[in-house]
């Protein structure tokens, strides 16, 4: 829980570094873009990169049957945002305090819930495999023997030709 709070808490930090840079970058060229611009085109940069690395990947995923995958990272994104929704609505309607710690605690237990499904799902998947594996072989066998009752069916008929 401590990494995830100096991951977000890092983030958080460089992105004030990034937004303090492009405001001196802003005011040294003296482009004078609004705080409102600069939102409109740093937002829709990054989302149009997100896009060329995020699109090949869930391509890829869904492709390779992996679109569990691509409903983890959705879910567990819009959880990011709800969670911080529901804090930033706390502070903003006075219904309660606005912690951090709420953040993570959501988080975390949207992952734990997400491992206990998941563990689940895989006894689950494992023991349909087993079974259709155990018909498979049931089904192989009795073809082979009925094969084999074919065979000396014909064998018997070929002796009975030959001895004619």
């Amino acid at each position: 829980m401590r990494f995830m709070k100096e991951l977000l808490y890092g983030i958080v930090e460089l992105l004030a570094k990034i937004h303090s840079y492009l405001l001196r970058f802003n005011d040294a060229y003296e482009y004078n873009f609004s705080d409102k611009e600069l939102h409109f085109l740093v937002i829709g940069i990054l989302g149009m990169m997100f896009i060329f690395v995020v699109y090949p990947v869930f391509k890829w995923l869904a492709k390779h049957d992996h679109v569990m995958v691509i409903a983890w990272i959705y879910v567990f994104t819009l959880i990011i945002v709800i969670t911080f929704a529901i804090e930033i609505g706390q502070k903003v309607t006075n219904t309660g305090n606005m912690e951090f710690a709420d953040i993570v605690f959501g988080v975390v237990g949207f992952i734990v819930m997400f491992f206990i499904f998941a563990v689940i799902r895989e006894i689950y998947k494992g023991i349909v495999s087993l079974i259709r594996d155990v018909a498979h072989q049931d089904q192989n066998r009795s073809k082979k023997r009925h094969q084999r009752v074919y065979d000396e069916y014909e064998e018997d008929v070929m002796d009975e030709d030959d001895e004619e």
